[in-house]
């Protein structure tokens, strides 16, 4: 395809990093575009594995501690979430169960986004949940003088998850030094093996789990080299 009808189709603004990424070379700019398009997907499937493990890691944590129907029950008056700590967190279970057109539980596990799984690390849902969620990493490092690998730990890394899988829902690149038109898979890069990271505290064996699945590395070095 011609430059011309590719950036007709995505529109100036939007290639105009990429071209001066590039330095005006354009065939190298629609390139690097695809480039980055095929890294944002496996980023997206990368960031999908670990929300749907890390979520039902969450879910059996707490179906063993509080029953099969514990997140609808927490929103529930009396229930571990419904308190004026919690902030709108039996708000969010609630609405969420007014959308299924038929309950089920892993249905509702489903519905609720990945912000209000990180949210159970946050100060007030982890206390009302019992303090235990930290089982859900059971190969998590030992606490140090210098890091402290406990809900607060987690509800702050976990934000980079987060802010990576806002980025890409929203279809934007990641094959640039954050807010320059500089070419860089540094963000990329640290995200990728953060997130293999939390997959084996998880003891969860992420090579497998990703098998042929995972070119991560591989775009992002055609990147540098383009």
């Amino acid at each position: 395809m011609k430059f011309t009808t590719f950036e007709y189709i995505l529109s100036q603004p939007r290639l105009a990093r990429y071209v001066k990424a590039c330095a005006g070379n354009t065939r190298q700019a629609m390139t690097l575009y695809r480039l980055n398009l095929k890294l944002s997907q496996e980023l997206f499937t990368l960031v999908g594995c670990f929300e749907v493990a890390y979520r039902n890691a969450i879910d059996r944590h707490y179906s063993v501690r509080s029953g099969t129907d514990w997140l609808r029950d927490a929103a529930r008056p009396g229930g571990m979430f419904n308190n004026g700590l919690c902030g709108k967190t039996p708000y969010i279970i609630s609405e969420a169960e007014k959308k299924l057109l038929v309950y089920s539980h892993s249905k509702l596990i489903a519905e609720i986004d990945f912000g209000f799984w990180r949210y159970m690390f946050a100060r007030h849902q982890f206390r009302s949940g019992g303090q235990s969620l930290l089982a859900v990493f059971p190969a998590k490092p030992k606490s140090n003088p210098v890091i402290h690998y406990n809900n607060h730990f987690f509800f702050t890394q976990l934000e980079k998850v987060n802010i990576l899988r806002n980025r890409l829902a929203h279809h934007e690149p990641v094959c640039f030094q954050i807010g320059t038109h500089t070419k860089d898979t540094s963000y990329a890069r640290q995200n990728y093996f953060f997130v293999l990271q939390l997959f084996r505290w998880m003891e969860i064996h992420e090579s497998s789990l990703l098998y042929g699945l995972d070119h991560i590395q591989e775009l992002c070095s055609r990147i540098d080299k383009l």
